[in-house]
C-alpha cells in the first residue's frame, strides 16, 4: 500500500491526514480537548482554539508541539503552527449585505 501511495504521489497527503486524524494521540488529550486542527498545507498547521486563553497558551507551546509532531510523524511535515482564536458571531443575516455600521447606527 505504501508503495502505491509513493508511486502516485499520495505520500504527503497521507502524512497530512495522519496528523489531522491522529491529533489526540499526537498532542495529548488535554490539548486536543481545547483546540481543533483545521488544515495542514505546505508545512503550516492551522489550529483553532476554543477560547482566547487557549489560543495564547497554544502560541506559547508551539516549540514543544513542533518537536512532538516531528518525533511522531517526521521532521518536515509540520514546520509552522498558526493559531486562530474562536470566531465571533456574525452581524450579517440573509443573502444581501449593505456596507456600513449596521444596526449600531440607529442607537442614538
Amino acid at each position: 500500500m505504501s508503495r502505491v501511495a509513493l508511486d502516485r504521489g499520495w505520500s504527503p497527503r497521507l502524512t497530512d491526514a495522519t496528523v489531522l486524524g491522529r491529533w489526540p494521540q499526537l498532542v495529548g488529550a488535554e490539548i486536543a480537548d481545547h483546540c481543533t486542527p483545521l488544515s495542514l498545507r505546505d508545512g503550516e498547521l492551522v489550529l483553532q482554539a476554543e477560547s482566547t486563553a487557549w489560543a495564547t497558551q497554544l502560541r506559547q507551546l508551539q516549540r514543544q508541539l513542533l518537536s512532538r509532531l516531528a518525533g511522531s510523524v517526521g521532521k518536515d511535515v509540520v514546520r509552522r503552527i498558526r493559531v486562530v482564536g474562536p470566531s465571533g458571531p456574525s452581524w450579517r443575516h440573509g443573502p444581501r449585505h449593505v456596507r456600513g455600521r449596521g444596526p449600531r447606527d440607529t442607537y442614538g
